[in-house]
């Protein structure tokens, strides 16, 4: 019998995720203010989740494991910040990108105690709750497109004109998807998601996904070209390099899950029950 209970999880997280922006944005002029709730909200979260995982839907979380944690998040942060820093290569080779000298040390700090918590309650809301329970009742293929055009769609809540954007978030929502497949964890996807918006923000100092964020990064990037090549007002997360990097990647990460057998086929149909 398959509960929809553990769906009703998705809303705590959602508001969870508004509450952090809110509460460590409103500390961003204090660096280590930042960095440490954004270190305990990202504890606080991983914390909840395990309980709501076994109190709620009556499961393991071993999605979460202890071991190997801090060596997965950093290769995923490391390969977050290369994956973003490729994309700016690339379009500064088509003459859409400078640097205007230097932002704030400070203000990179902010940007990455803010992210911490942002990509630690977003992967567990996006891969660790909505991609888990669909590809339960789905399989795989079907989770990942939901959950990737659920968090492409709720980005347009920064700029609801932004269509080309939500579609861009929507390739880097499979990416993240195909590296919890993968590694049948969730650190690696954490960490590419901080690394990606970190060096975004907190490096290049621009745009994150159209949120209107002015926090200064350690460079004051320049983004100058057609809406195509530096993602125009939602940032470079809308440009067509960003979205090829990303599908580069999740390639990349799709294979490596074929290849360990984590694909898994929708299971046969259950009677639903609430409970």
């Amino acid at each position: 019998m398959t509960s929809i209970r553990p769906f009703l999880l998705l809303p705590l997280f959602l508001i969870l995720d508004i509450a952090m922006v809110s509460l460590i944005g409103a500390m961003s002029g204090s660096a280590i203010l930042s960095l440490a709730a954004g270190f305990l909200g990202a504890v606080a979260t991983i914390l909840l989740y395990g309980w709501a995982s076994r109190r709620l839907e009556g499961r393991n979380p071993d999605d979460v494991p202890k071991k190997g944690r801090w060596g997965a998040l950093a290769r995923g942060t490391l390969g977050g910040i290369g994956l973003f820093t490729t994309t700016v290569l690339l379009i500064a080779i088509f003459g859409g990108f400078g640097i205007d000298g230097w932002g704030s040390f400070g203000g990179m700090l902010s940007v990455f105690g803010l992210m911490m918590a942002v990509a630690t309650v977003e992967e567990v809301l996006f891969r660790g709750l909505l991609f888990r329970m669909v590809e339960d009742r789905r399989g795989t293929w079907f989770a990942m497109a939901v959950s990737a055009a659920v968090f492409g769609l709720l980005h347009l809540v920064n700029d609801p004109t932004a269509i080309g954007g939500a579609l861009a978030i929507i390739a880097a929502g499979l990416m993240v998807a195909a590296a919890y497949v993968a590694t049948r964890a969730l650190w690696v996807p954490i960490g590419l998601h901080l690394g990606w918006n970190f060096a975004e923000g907190g490096l290049f100092g621009v745009e994150v996904s159209g949120s209107g964020d002015g926090a200064p990064g350690l460079l004051n990037g320049v983004f100058d070209g057609p809406a195509i090549l530096t993602g125009g007002a939602f940032g470079p997360e809308a440009s067509i390099f960003a979205v090829l990097v990303n599908l580069a990647a999740f390639w990349w990460f799709l294979r490596l899950a074929r290849r360990r057998g984590n694909l898994r086929t929708r299971p046969a149909a259950e009677p639903t029950t609430i409970g």
